[in-house]
């Protein structure tokens, strides 16, 4: 079979305007970009991974909020439709059913490394042989860049405290097993396990749970960084006995370039005085703030880690999204997204086989959320990216030198969003018979 022959068994366009009228997400609910390319008025728009898209409802309610600053001026912290004073407190609620958190163990404060850094003040404390800091080695950089740091802050060298886990040669992802092993052996030497929930460059979904409490069981604190898991996959943070986890909310959480971040800080942390922690205004009981003493009282729950007072327009953005997500609910979204992914690594299949193309990500739903990244071999991800987004109207995202990431958002992607990809690419990359 030459490669138009394996093209031509490809599921038909027909067959995702099929599915989508069977299955529609909720498209309706957000702006899609006008396409800038191809044959279509709208983008397949598949880079919610790096920047999801915006909600319909999120101009209306920024400009509400907007408004009572205006119309109230500095009464607003009282008086305002959602009073600035506890504006985060709307938040409390919906973020902890997105990540499976008691209200007192989830905050939105923040950006996603400074949240790092802040829960590793309290929980990475280095001492006797107990030092090391387990991280995987695809990391993203940041969080590469944060824990190098905090091992050069405790006076330690960061290339013998750091522990970067590799996948074993010639494989593209991490086994749980290996890191279980790790653990097993050389647990007494770790204090810190800080892994990704799902990896921003495979979106391999690790064993939190087991991870965890292999971690937990060596005597290491476990935290996770979840800027790829949060609005992803589920998450039942309490019930896996995670220390602490951090996240961003412009990727899957809708909420806009550079949006507030989200932490979580398991409630046995809760009201401890043995545990360091920066404070700031907002670390005080609300019911003292404005009594302006010169000693903090941190409330007993994950508001205690909190320092400034919380940027009311970053703020709503956020509310927002989590409405959705509320109204929608985590269980149906990966119902769907396991279909939609799916579908597209079908698709994928087919467009890859005979071109020098390879899906990285495991093929197991269990194992992934919702991306599927795709490395060409001898050619630049960035240029293709750019011919797919300009000759087809498809937009992915870029890894140099050579994964392209695709993540069909439940959300709002469509089973034609995925067709449109698969035919892009078998149109842009050569094959060979």
């Amino acid at each position: 079979m030459d490669i138009s022959e394996r093209d031509a068994t490809r599921p038909s366009e027909q067959e995702a305007h099929r599915l989508d009228k069977a299955d529609p997400g909720h498209r309706h609910l957000f702006h899609v970009p006008p396409a800038d390319g191809g044959r279509y008025p709208e983008a397949a728009y598949l880079a919610g991974n790096s920047l999801g898209l915006q909600p319909r409802a999120t101009r209306a309610d920024l400009l509400a909020d907007l408004d009572g600053w205006g119309r109230l001026g500095v009464e607003g912290h009282l008086e305002a439709d959602r009073p600035w004073l506890s504006y985060h407190e709307l938040l409390t609620g919906p973020v902890a059913r997105l990540v499976g958190a008691r209200p007192t163990e989830a905050v939105v404060m923040n950006s996603l490394t400074v949240n790092l850094h802040l829960l590793m003040v309290s929980f990475y404390r280095p001492a006797g042989e107990r030092t090391r800091i387990v991280i995987e080695d695809g990391a993203f950089p940041s969080d590469s860049y944060a824990v190098r740091s905090q091992a050069r802050f405790h006076g330690l060298d960061p290339d013998a405290t750091v522990v970067r886990l590799t996948p074993r040669p010639g494989e593209d992802t991490l086994r749980t097993s290996d890191v279980l092993d790790l653990l097993a052996a050389e647990g007494d030497t770790v204090a810190l396990v800080l892994l990704g929930g799902v990896n921003y460059l495979t979106g391999e979904l690790l064993d939190i749970p087991a991870i965890t409490a292999a971690g937990r069981a060596a005597g290491a604190v476990v935290g996770w960084d979840l800027a790829h898991a949060a609005g992803n996959v589920p998450l039942a943070l309490h019930d896996w006995d995670v220390d602490f986890a951090a996240w961003c909310s412009y990727k899957y959480l809708n909420s806009g370039p550079g949006a507030l971040a989200g932490v979580f800080v398991h409630e046995r942390h809760l009201g401890r005085a043995d545990l360091p922690r920066f404070e700031g205004w907002w670390s005080t009981e609300a019911a003292t703030r404005f009594e302006m003493t010169p000693v903090s009282r941190p409330p007993a729950t994950v508001e205690a880690w909190q320092i400034s007072n919380p940027p009311i327009f970053a703020m709503g953005p956020v509310r927002t999204s989590l409405a959705v997500f509320d109204s929608v609910g985590m269980p149906a979204l990966r119902e769907r997204s396991v279909r939609l992914t799916g579908y597209l690594e079908r698709l994928l299949d087919a467009a890859t086989a005979g071109r020098p193309l390879r899906v990285v990500t495991p093929r197991e739903p269990q194992r992934r959320g919702c991306q599927l990244s795709v490395r060409i071999a001898g050619g630049s991800a960035g240029e293709l990216t750019k011919r797919l987004r300009h000759e087809h109207g498809v937009i992915a995202d870029a890894r140099e030198p050579d994964v392209i990431r695709f993540a069909p958002v439940p959300l709002y992607s469509t089973y034609h969003d995925c067709w449109r990809v698969a035919d892009a690419l078998a149109a842009t990359v050569e094959g060979h018979p």
